[in-house]
């Protein structure tokens, strides 16, 4: 079996993760968030894909008391890891699987009345409470109960740990009188079911860009995802200047030549020189997480500069022009995503150009690209490095 500074080197591909940059990020929410407010750390989809051991660890460390993932699996991992911090799943977890919940002490949403009477009824088997947070839909129309469903009596689930209740923001990012009512919603519903005697010890709502721009809608607690990996949940509300990006995609030139005026480069001759050209090719593509289309709206970072990606993308190599840069090599460092010397590619420009968003751009970069922590030559797996 290689070991992990084998399989490194034998991946000329990988993706640096910076633990130091997650841990700024933490400390800078908690200063925005004060000490009133707890911070549920995001970590679902492997940590926006930088890797959710490693983030869940440093944001525990550095000011988040709760974690949140989408599934049983994810949540099952950090536990495996020794991660013993509360664990919120935010979607469905199967009816049978709620006692591997109870065990592993991980936290359920409730967003549906049958789904709570069901769970209620598994927890009465196995004679043990569990813990739950009901999730009421305000304008999102994906999961939550709609404010007209919640003459539940909840109360009556005995066997249920109401420990929160919660809503989720639709459009935090870029309209909020939307928001404003959305609140306005869930206030009054949270109310309601506090006069009819439930005791919540969190109430939440604000994600990342609700964190950022509405104190007034901190409650007891917010969840934080995608501002704590230093990246912006929009134009319109932008991360803090100084939240850091912790995620560098990098790769290697492969091989550099002159191709003359007129040559056809890449899959169904997209692309043909106007004129000589230094040509260079690198080791990444599609079966990497590097989109193939649009064609020839992609750049890299060469020596500090810029370098656009000509012809089609290809599964595991990729062209680009490299002619207005002095002395590239085989071997030198390129820069998918990040930065280098005073030049940077963001996942926010890189989704623009995509016609998608940032979220996308660090989640599709595929596992089989190695995680490794910033500045060392050591590859651990995508879900087990720290």
């Amino acid at each position: 079996m290689m070991d992990s500074n084998t399989s490194y080197r034998l991946r000329p591909t990988w993706v640096e993760i910076s633990p130091q940059a997650i841990a700024h990020n933490v400390r800078r929410l908690k200063q925005i968030i004060g000490t009133r407010v707890a911070l549920m750390a995001v970590v679902k989809a492997d940590g926006y894909g930088h890797g959710a051991i490693t983030v869940a660890r440093a944001a525990l460390a550095n000011g988040a008391s709760y974690l949140a993932v989408a599934n049983l699996e994810e949540a099952i991992i950090l536990r495996e890891a020794g991660i013993r911090a509360p664990i919120l799943i935010l979607s469905y977890t199967p009816i049978e699987a709620v006692s591997l919940a109870i065990t592993h002490d991980l936290t359920l949403t409730v967003y549906d009345a049958a789904l709570a009477e069901a769970y209620h009824q598994q927890a009465q088997q196995a004679q043990q409470p569990l813990r739950v947070h009901l999730k009421i839909d305000t304008g999102m129309g994906r999961l939550g109960l709609l404010p007209a469903s919640l003459s539940t009596t909840f109360a009556s689930f005995t066997h249920l740990d109401f420990e929160g209740v919660y809503t989720h923001f639709s459009v935090a990012d870029e309209n909020a009188a939307f928001t404003a009512e959305q609140v306005q919603v869930f206030r009054r519903q949270v109310d309601a079911l506090r006069a009819r005697g439930m005791i919540f010890r969190y109430v939440h709502a604000a994600n990342s860009a609700g964190t950022l721009t509405s104190p007034d809608n901190h409650f007891d607690l917010v969840r934080v995802g995608l501002a704590l990996y230093g990246l912006s949940p929009s134009n319109v509300v932008p991360a803090p200047p100084d939240f850091i990006p912790a995620m560098t995609w990098k790769s290697l030139i492969a091989s550099v030549k002159t191709l003359p005026a007129g040559h056809t480069i890449g899959y169904g001759n997209t692309y043909i020189t106007q004129r000589e050209s230094r040509i260079a090719v690198i080791p990444v593509g599609y079966a990497d997480g590097l989109r193939r289309a649009p064609t020839h709206q992609g750049e890299v970072l060469v020596r500090g500069q810029r370098a656009p990606i000509v012809g089609r993308v290809s599964m595991e190599k990729t062209i680009i022009d490299v002619s207005h840069i002095a002395d590239v090599n085989i071997g030198d460092e390129v820069v998918l995503l990040g930065a280098q010397d005073d030049e940077r590619i963001s996942a926010e420009e890189i989704g623009r150009k995509l016609g998608t968003i940032n979220y996308e751009v660090v989640c599709s970069i595929l596992p089989r690209v190695p995680r490794v922590p910033e500045d060392t030559g050591a590859t651990m797996s995508r879900n087990d490095w720290a």
